[in-house]
């Protein structure tokens, strides 16, 4: 069985796949505790006019449904590099995954201390359960790896950048 810790490398190693293709270092698996059954990195966010859709969350989730749509999500945890936005959070509720481990908080955008039970019934009667802080080092590294990089133009000089910069 692997720890959280196992799956949280998995994820940095998307995330720097993606930092490695000029694109904001978030990286995302999803496991049933024995193996990864879908990942993504995050893409679109070096384009001219960023996308905000392809986070690498988003990814995952449609990386497992066309791989294992059957899989039973009771037993799933998804490993994510950074908060998930609501965007996101949303999009993992409605798929069912019952677990979050995230690496480094999203200052800016994250969602994870939203209050399900103040939400609509929909995400409201989830349960899903939310850890954060896994291998932060290691992912805020590739953060301030990013916002360290003349050439990276995402989020720049945001809340985001200047807390990240701001951590040692």
């Amino acid at each position: 069985m692997m720890r959280d810790e196992d799956f949280m490398e998995l994820a940095l190693e998307q995330a720097r796949a993606a930092l490695d293709a000029g694109e904001f270092p978030v990286g995302c698996v999803i496991a049933d505790g024995s193996g990864v059954l879908a990942g993504g990195a995050r893409r679109g966010s070096a384009a001219e006019v960023p996308s905000e859709l392809d986070h690498a969350e988003i990814l995952a989730l449609r990386a497992l449904e066309k791989s294992a749509g059957g899989v039973e999500r009771s037993r799933l945890s998804l490993y994510v590099t950074m908060e998930p936005c609501l965007m996101c959070l949303g999009a993992i509720i409605l798929n069912r995954i019952p677990r979050i481990v995230y690496a480094y908080e999203d200052v800016m955008g994250g969602a994870a201390g939203c209050r399900l039970p103040d939400l609509p019934e929909l995400y409201a009667g989830s349960g899903v359960r939310i850890a954060g802080g896994v291998l932060r080092r290691k992912s805020l590294e590739l953060f301030q790896a990013h916002f360290s990089d003349p050439r990276q133009h995402y989020w720049q000089n945001s809340l985001l950048a200047r807390y990240t910069l701001s951590q040692e």
